[in-house]
């Protein structure tokens, strides 16, 4: 997918594409006691999910663009969404689709799945 804004997904893996620059990836890993997820960007921690009302993420070290915290943090916060209630991956994605629209990411499309990197 060739653009200037997109999300590129590979398995449990992502990358936002903002004004020609793709940053990531994105992803997630169960804890080792099964009892949390924690974020990582870059195979770097930036947060964790607890519970419901435990949620860490913090971006800030990375320096990235205020968009590219947004529309990773929705992403990420969605596929735990569907992770956690057993969504397929095609509804998650539809959720998500809806989420960005009613942001103002209505500019970053999909990419399905594949090592193709957005920027060609």
């Amino acid at each position: 997918m060739r653009g200037t804004h997109g999300i590129r997904f590979d398995g449990t893996r992502f990358w936002v594409l903002h004004r020609r620059r793709e940053f990531g990836p994105f992803d997630y890993e169960w804890s080792k006691d099964f009892a949390g997820v924690e974020f990582m960007y870059r195979d770097q921690k930036f947060g964790e999910y607890c519970s419901a009302e435990e949620i860490f993420a913090d971006l800030k070290q990375f320096s990235l663009p205020m968009r590219v915290v947004e529309v990773s943090s929705l992403t990420i916060g969605m596929i735990m969404y569907g992770v956690l209630n057993g969504l397929p991956e095609a509804l998650w994605k539809e959720l998500l689709r809806q989420r960005l629209d009613e942001s103002g990411f209505e500019r970053f499309n999909f990419q399905e799945e594949g090592p193709e990197r957005l920027t060609g």
